[in-house]
């Protein structure tokens, strides 16, 4: 399978593996890609979920399994905050993939952008590491456990994990680049002129922002006071060293002069 992106072509391997669920190479199960496409036989959405199955700004919400319980950890753990925006990046992050001729996978985007932030409220992992890594874990876990093939857990990995790094997942696979334009475009307003504005209003009548701006920017401080040493090289110094008093940002070159080299 070849994914077209916003830089070079990449060329992945045939996701159509054996699946712990009993279905031979190239079964048509939920999660299963076919020409560059995720193939879904039997749409399952959990009741009384209404806008799974909901079509925004001509969107289609993928109607699988993996989306629903995506959704409904995202809802249990950290409540309507992350999830209107986990939701409104998916949505811009389609939008601006269909305008650049980006294609996806739009289950991968939709569980890369439920988990993108989702670190920064549990961390998953016992040792010290950036908010980013611990929702890049977590949905590698979330995809391997029902299933999906090893480099689609990579693609997803990849797209939470460099989700804040500047310059470069623009120019990587179709899911990683979309969900960064996601991420920026909700939150910093990146590429908004850029969308068709009826479709906004649209996006944001269903998953509002509410003080969106002042709360987002909370979580995040919650989610780092603790681990302030994982900031270091990120953008997420930044938040800590506009709220937190004494935070003090790592310097590289502080870090250069005071290596244990004579010169």
């Amino acid at each position: 399978m070849r994914v077209r992106e916003h830089g070079p072509i990449l060329a992945w391997p045939d996701s159509r593996g054996s699946r712990p669920d009993g279905c031979g190479a190239g079964a048509l199960t939920v999660g299963t890609v076919e020409n560059g496409r995720t193939v879904h036989p039997q749409p399952i959405a959990p009741e009384g979920a209404d806008f799974m199955t909901d079509t925004i700004a001509g969107i289609e919400i993928p109607d699988t399994r993996a989306v629903a319980e995506a959704t409904d950890f995202l809802r249990d753990t950290a409540g309507p905050l992350l999830l209107h925006h986990s939701r409104r990046v998916f949505l811009f992050g389609s939008l601006h993939a269909r305008a650049r001729g980006i294609e996806t996978d739009p289950e991968l985007l939709y569980v890369s952008a439920m988990f993108h932030d989702a670190g920064l409220l549990t961390p998953f992992s016992d040792a010290e590491q950036r908010f980013e890594l611990d929702g890049a874990d977590h949905a590698r876990s979330f995809l391997l456990e029902r299933g999906f093939p090893e480099h689609a857990a990579e693609v997803v990995w990849l797209a939470i994990a460099l989700h804040t790094t500047p310059g470069i997942p623009g120019r990587m696979g179709g899911e990683i680049a979309a969900t960064t334009f996601g991420v920026l475009t909700d939150a910093i307003g990146w590429g908004l002129d850029r969308l068709d504005g009826g479709q906004v209003e649209e996006i944001v009548a269903v998953h509002p922002r509410g003080d969106f701006k002042k709360e987002f920017l909370q979580v995040f401080v919650e989610g780092l006071k603790n681990r302030p040493d994982t900031t270091y090289g990120t953008v997420n110094a930044d938040v800590l060293e506009h709220f937190v008093p004494g935070f003090r940002r790592g310097s590289m070159v502080r870090r250069v002069m005071d290596a244990p080299w004579p010169q």
